[in-house]
Parts: C-alpha cells; structure tokens; sequence
C-alpha cells in the first residue's frame, strides 16, 4: 500500500506542476458557481411568487434539495464531469509514453497493479477535491435555510462512484495512445456514449433497450440524487470501476509485450 500512495503522490504533484489541475479546477468552480447562483435565484424568486400568492394556497413548501441541490448534481455537474475527467485521466499513461517514460515504469521494482492503483488513486484524490468544492457551495444553504443534510450523504457517495467509474475508464483508454489530446477525445466520446444509453429506453422496452438503459451512467445515479442509497448502484459502479482497472492491467501487460 505504501508504494501505490507514493505513486499516487506522484500523479498528485504532476497534476499541480502542470496547467492541468489549475485548468480543470477553475472551470469547475466557474460553472458550479454560475449554476448554484442560477439555482438559487431561481428558488429565491419561486419563494417570492408563492408568499405573494398567499403561501401557495397551502402547496408544501419548496424544498431546497429538490430546486437546488438535485438538479445540480444529478443534472448539471453530472454532464460537466464528462468534459472535465478526460482531462484529468488524458495523461495518466499517454504522457508517460511520450515522454518515454513507460519503460522505466514498467521495468521498475514495482508491480502492474500498484502503479495502476497509484494514477488511480492520485486522479481521485483531485476529483475529491472537486467534489469538495461543489458541497463547499451547499455549506450557504446550511447557513440561510435548512436542507435536508441526510440526502447530501447519498449524494456525495454517488458522486464518489460516478467519478471513480469515469476515472477508471478514462485511464484505461489513456493506454492506448501517447497522445493527450486523442485520449482525452476518445474518453469523452466513450463517457458522452455511456451517459447518452438512456435515451433508448424512451423508445424500446425490448431486452437490448432495457441492458442499454441498465448499462447507463444516467441511470444509476437517479436513486443517489434522490437520497436514495441502493445496493445495486453501488454495485454497478464498483463493477465499472473494476472493469477499468483490469482493462488497464491487460493493456500495460499489452506493452510489456511490444518490441
């Protein structure tokens, strides 16, 4: 365990060393921001319409994980992520191939696996990082009105998952080039495809339309931006996830083979 942090320490400070993080980080936090002011002016003047309507001739009240937080996690945030992670994970291998380190890596002490679980890691630990920054917005509600706080768990596990699917993907189609801008156009292409699969269940109920919408990201993070945490999203998201991983594994075995 000790060298898969330090390899993720590693690909932390590659990320800081570079323009990527700084990149990625700032258009997150621009978009979160817009969106959550959005959200929030729209909610404030839906609460005006309704106390001059007399309390909403006794509607329930609205509710701020419903207006605010759900649509922008289970709406807006999830689509942004699919642009932002292949920048994270274009240069995880492609950039050690260019470089040309890839055969210093795959020649060291170091086994496959704790190397693929270091770039793992140390991607997730800057997508945590953003993550950190969407509920650092949700921390005002707290402040001026009173959400649910119980949903935000669910929330934030399914957003956990849903990165660490997306990362494990996104670095194991980084393997296959050592070009940065193929990898992270092929993962987009990939992560747009496996988030777009639910469009085939408004149109087919067969058994393929039904594997295609149980095989979408989309899908699966409905019940977490409910608050709803089910076992079997939680499962599909760690199958992916170790999906990615072994994929990986096989394409690095792939390259110790080569010439």
């Amino acid at each position: 365990m000790r060298n898969v942090m330090a390899i993720a320490g590693k690909e932390l400070q590659a990320y800081f060393h570079s323009p990527i993080a700084y990149l990625v980080m700032t258009v997150y936090t621009v978009l979160c921001g817009f969106v959550f002011y959005s959200s929030t002016a729209f909610f404030a003047i839906q609460s005006v319409r309704m106390e001059m309507q007399g309390g909403g001739a006794g509607m329930p009240p609205i509710s701020l994980n419903e207006f605010i937080i759900r649509p922008i996690l289970g709406g807006v945030l999830t689509v942004v992520l699919l642009f932002l992670i292949p920048l994270i994970t274009m240069r995880l291998y492609a950039e050690e191939k260019r470089s040309g380190t890839i055969e210093l890596l795959l020649t060291s002490p170091l086994t496959d696996m704790e190397i693929i679980l270091g770039k793992f890691f140390g991607s997730m630990i800057l997508f945590v990082i953003l993550e950190a920054l969407t509920f650092l917005y949700f921390t005002v509600l707290f402040i001026y009105g009173n959400p649910n706080a119980r949903p935000l768990i669910a929330n934030a596990l399914g957003m956990l998952l849903y990165g660490g699917a997306l990362m494990s993907l996104g670095m194991w189609i980084s393997t296959f080039t050592k070009n940065q801008i193929i990898a992270g156009a092929v993962g987009l292409a990939a992560f747009l495809l496996l988030y777009l699969l639910d469009w085939v269940s408004a149109y087919s109920q067969s058994t393929v339309g039904q594997v295609m919408s149980y095989l979408a990201l989309t899908t699966h993070f409905d019940n977490f931006s409910k608050g709803v945490i089910q076992l079997s999203d939680v499962v599909y998201y760690l199958s992916v996830v170790i999906l990615g991983i072994f994929l990986t594994a096989r394409s690095v075995e792939a390259l110790k083979g080569r010439p």
